[in-house]
């Protein structure tokens, strides 16, 4: 199969679809590799390094989207659209759930989109959205203290506190994967920690890890209106895999923390957990709205493009090479959780979230699945 490594575009996205090391492997197995010039200079892997595994680096966009299988990092941008072809393969985080004009762009061009973010293991976990969720975690609190310096409109709080000087208040909502990380990292700086979800046996065994050192409590709706007036830094962590994110913060909320508080929604792919969130980027990543300071970046884990790349192409890689070997329908026969990844298939979407979400028709993948794909 011809493969399509493309540079990503998205303002800040420095990461890239592919190693050196994964390239290789595709090549041992027979595979034909195109890469895009510098697409993965930012994430210290040049263009020689691509050549050496054996790809071939082209200078147009174009010549990369020639490729039957296109594996990329975030959702298509707008300037990529016009390279899309029936029966192409898309692997990549997609989020299109909140993107309608991206669902239509693709759905129009008959191109089969396949998530990072729905694909599911044996075990019915998310395996290639989890090394993204640890590392947007652990940056959420980074990022977060940012925010509260005075520079950036905080109210100038230090959350691990001081001699003297009493810590910040940490509020996670959602105990996650992206969530518990972000708690790991909060704890270790000191700060006062409460955890919220509606999953007990999470808020457990978070509770096991970390002893006293946290507060956990069922995320209703008075526990988190109780939880942020005193809060200094809300951490927006829920997880519904492909669907939208539930607006558990409203205007009203947010009107009740402290000016100069911060918050952090790593849930923006998917359209976000406050009324307020709306996506900002890595040249622009804060901006005030009922005097809160937000971060609300959808590519987080590009600030740390070399670790997110080897973290991401890591797991991806055994499903290019299941997807390049055998194609889709018996890709989705030797590991049925490949299936729940396919969002968009050639005209049709093909997973009952995003069907419901889009407010658009569904069909189900098992009917598609039965038509001829080209690989």
């Amino acid at each position: 199969m011809l493969i399509g490594v493309p540079k990503e575009c998205k303002d800040g996205e420095f990461r890239v679809g592919m190693t050196p090391d994964g390239v290789a492997a595709l090549a041992r197995r027979g595979h034909s590799i195109v890469v895009e010039m510098n697409a993965g200079a930012r994430s210290g892997f040049t263009d020689a390094a691509f050549e050496t595994a054996g790809a071939n680096i082209v200078a147009s966009t174009a010549e990369v989207y020639a490729a039957n299988l296109i594996v990329k990092v975030k959702e298509l941008q707008p300037a990529e659209y016009p390279y899309l072809k029936p029966g192409q393969l898309i692997f990549a985080y997609l989020h299109v759930a909140p993107d309608p004009e991206l669902a239509q762009a693709m759905l129009s061009r008959e191109v089969i989109g396949i998530a990072y973010e729905t694909v599911r293991d044996v075990y019915g976990n998310l395996p290639l959205l989890k090394p993204m969720s640890m590392i947007a975690g652990r940056l959420a609190i980074t990022v977060g203290a940012w925010g509260l310096q005075l520079v950036n409109g905080g109210k100038g709080t230090l959350l691990s506190g001081g001699s003297g000087v009493p810590p910040g208040r940490v509020l996670v909502l959602g105990a996650g994967t992206a969530g518990s990380h972000a708690t790991h990292v909060a704890v270790g700086l000191g700060a006062v920690v409460t955890v919220l979800d509606i999953d007990a046996v999470r808020l457990d065994a978070l509770e096991k890890n970390f002893a006293e050192r946290i507060k956990t409590a069922p995320a209703t709706e008075a526990n988190i209106a109780a939880e942020i007036r005193t809060t200094d830094l809300i951490v927006g962590a829920i997880l519904n895999p492909g669907n939208l994110a539930p607006k558990l913060l409203t205007r009203t909320l947010l009107r009740s923390m402290e000016p100069g508080s911060v918050l952090v929604d790593v849930c923006i792919d998917q359209g976000g957990l406050s009324e307020t969130s709306r996506p900002s980027s890595h040249s622009a990543p804060f901006y005030l709205d009922e005097g809160i300071v937000h971060y609300c970046v959808g590519n987080m884990p590009s600030a740390v493009a070399r670790s997110a790349t080897l973290a991401l192409a890591s797991a991806t890689l055994p499903y290019v090479q299941m997807l390049a070997d055998n194609g889709l329908a018996e890709a989705c026969a030797i590991e049925p959780g490949f299936a729940d990844g396919v969002q968009i298939y050639r005209g049709h979407i093909s997973h009952p979230d995003i069907a419901r979400d889009l407010g658009l028709s569904y069909t189900p993948i098992a009917r598609l699945l039965g038509q001829t794909i080209p690989c």
